[in-house]
C-alpha cells in the first residue's frame, strides 16, 4: 500500500535521485533505515524502475528537438514490428507515441540541428514505408519534466 510518505520519497527522488538517504529520511519524518527500506519496496514493486542522468543538450551538441508526425497506411502487426524496431534502432529519436485522430505516430528526435533530420529521415525510410510524414521545428521549450505527479497513486 503507497501511502503519503511513499509518494514523498518518489516525488524527492524525482527531484533530485543523488539526495542522500538521510535527507530523504528526514524530508519524510523516517529513521533512515526505515526510509532505505521503503525505497528499496519501490524499487521492487516497480515504482522506481531505474536511475539516470540527465544530460544538458546544448553541452553535448543536440540543442535542436524535431517532432515528426507519422501516418503508417499500414496496421498489421509485422509492419507494427518493423516499424517498432526501426525507430527502437535509432538513438536520436528520443520518444515515440502512438496516437488517435490523423496521426498514427509522434515521434520526438534530438539532433545537432535542423539538416541533420534529412539523415535521420533517410534511416527510417531504410527499414519503413510511410503514408505520410510532417516535421514540425520546436522554436522553444516552455516546460520540460521528466517528473511524474505522485498523487494518483
Amino acid at each position: 500500500m503507497i501511502d503519503y510518505r511513499d509518494r514523498h520519497i518518489l516525488s524527492l527522488l524525482q527531484a533530485n535521485a543523488e539526495m542522500p538517504l538521510s535527507e530523504i529520511a528526514e524530508r519524510v519524518a523516517l529513521s533512515v533505515s526505515a526510509c532505505s527500506r521503503r525505497v528499496a519496496r519501490l524499487r521492487e514493486e516497480g515504482y522506481i524502475k531505474g536511475t539516470i542522468a540527465l544530460l544538458d543538450r546544448k553541452k553535448i551538441n543536440l540543442p535542436t528537438t524535431i517532432f515528426l508526425l507519422v501516418k503508417t497506411g499500414l496496421h498489421t502487426g509485422n509492419y507494427l514490428e518493423q516499424f517498432h524496431a526501426a525507430v527502437s534502432a535509432i538513438p536520436e529519436i528520443v520518444e515515440v507515441h502512438r496516437l488517435t485522430g490523423n496521426f498514427d505516430y509522434i515521434l520526438k528526435l534530438a539532433l545537432p540541428n535542423v539538416e541533420y533530420y534529412d539523415v535521420i529521415y533517410k534511416q527510417i525510410l531504410k527499414h519503413v514505408t510511410f503514408y505520410d510524414m510532417s516535421a514540425y521545428i520546436s522554436m522553444e521549450t516552455v516546460k520540460i519534466s521528466p517528473a511524474l505527479p505522485t498523487n494518483y497513486i
